[in-house]
This record gives structure tokens, C-alpha cells and sequence, in this order.
């Protein structure tokens, strides 16, 4: 079995079976069904949240912990630990991952009470990967395969740029988005890539979402 039969077989795994035709995978859409489907189930629920909400810090991302008046207790670089924790003065293995910025500033706050009157604490994400829930993953033919940290307005086309393009072995036309439907299930997202970018088909450039997967098959031939 050559190399790239088996990198095949890796992807076509990892996609749930969605490259693969599996009769219990769910229904293929493209961006406009989804959109539409979308758009629909939306009616009547004018309360439902829309677009992404605050930054939530995730393991791996850099803080910097500034307390006024209080220069030796401020902190430029403090990497969040792969356990989601973070150490800073006074207040020692505090969790940060799963919070905002204000939320682990009022807990430093808290921390320091006891050492400190009424002190006054900003996280601010210096470099920052965001929790997996909160990810962008591109797996499969791109050149450059990775998980992004989403941000506002990211789109296909954003995605392609960051991880360089198509390999020459890519069948960008059979790429899938997968992604989980406010509904709680699985859509398959059916996106051209060749067609995007090669021949500047903005129909494809759909908006991403956190928590979407790209998969991007090797051709057979």
C-alpha cells in the first residue's frame, strides 16, 4: 500500500465516513442548503444567539496579567499551561482556560485580596489559540494542515490563505466542511476549493464557524 493510498485511508477515517459515501453519514449540503436550512430553522427563535461571542482564553495561548499600582505583581508573558492553568504572583495554579479575559481577572482580583487593597486586575490575550471548541481544523491535501484559532468574519477563503493553498495531490472540488448545526447534529458542507481558487467562484467562500472541520481528500488519479 503506497504512501498516499494510506494518508487517503487516514482522512477518509477521520471524516466520519463522509468521503467515503457511509449510508448512515449525514445528507451532503452545499453552503447555499446550508444557508438556507439555516435561515429556516432560525425563523421564530429571535433570541437564539448569532456570531461568535467573547474571546475564551484556551491552553497554549499568552496573557499578560497587569494589576495597577502593582508593578511586581504584573506579568508580560504568562503562558497558559496544556492543563489549562497559569501561575502569576501571590495567586498560584489558577485555571484559565474556559474563561474570558474579565472573567480570569476577577478571579486574580479575588486572588489577591487577601494581599492587596482592592486591586485591580486586565488580562489581555497577547498571542492566542482559543480552546478546541473555538477552533478552525484543516486536515487532508492542504499544504500546510493545522488547526486555526477562529476569528470574527473568517471565511474559506481566510483558511485557504493561512494554510497555503492545495497540494497538487488535492481533490479541492471534493472537499467537506463538517461542522455541528445549532440543532446539535452533523452537516456535511459540500465546498469546491478549485473552483474557489482557481477560478475565483465566490459562492464558495462560505463563512466559517468554531468547530469546523476541512477535509480535503487526495485525488485517486
Amino acid at each position: 500500500m503506497t504512501l498516499g493510498w494510506r494518508l487517503w485511508m487516514v482522512v477518509a477515517v477521520l471524516s466520519g465516513g463522509v468521503l467515503a459515501g457511509c449510508s448512515d453519514s449525514p445528507k451532503t449540503e452545499t453552503p447555499q442548503q446550508y444557508a438556507e436550512w439555516l435561515k429556516t430553522w432560525e425563523t421564530g427563535k429571535p433570541d437564539q444567539p448569532k456570531g461568535a461571542s467573547e474571546y475564551v482564553i484556551g491552553a497554549g495561548d499568552t496573557l499578560s496579567v497587569f494589576v495597577w499600582r502593582n508593578n511586581d505583581l504584573s506579568e508580560a508573558g504568562v503562558a497558559v499551561r496544556p492543563d489549562g492553568r497559569i501561575s502569576v504572583p501571590l495567586v498560584n495554579e489558577i485555571v484559565a482556560a474556559g474563561k474570558t479575559p474579565p472573567q480570569l481577572a476577577h478571579e486574580i482580583e479575588d486572588g489577591l485580596k487577601k494581599y492587596v487593597q482592592d486591586p485591580l486586575v486586565t488580562v489581555i490575550v497577547r498571542s492566542f489559540v482559543g480552546p478546541s471548541d473555538r477552533q478552525v481544523r484543516i486536515i487532508g491535501e492542504a499544504t500546510d494542515p493545522q488547526a486555526l484559532p477562529y476569528r470574527d468574519g473568517m471565511t474559506l477563503l481566510d483558511v485557504m490563505i493561512a494554510t497555503k493553498g492545495l497540494t497538487k495531490y488535492a481533490a479541492g472540488n471534493r472537499a467537506v466542511v463538517v461542522r455541528h448545526g445549532p440543532d446539535g447534529k452533523e452537516h456535511n458542507i459540500s465546498v469546491r476549493l478549485n473552483d474557489l481558487i482557481a477560478n475565483g467562484d465566490i459562492s464558495q467562500n462560505m463563512a466559517m464557524q468554531p468547530g469546523d472541520t476541512l477535509i480535503i481528500p487526495q485525488s485517486l488519479f
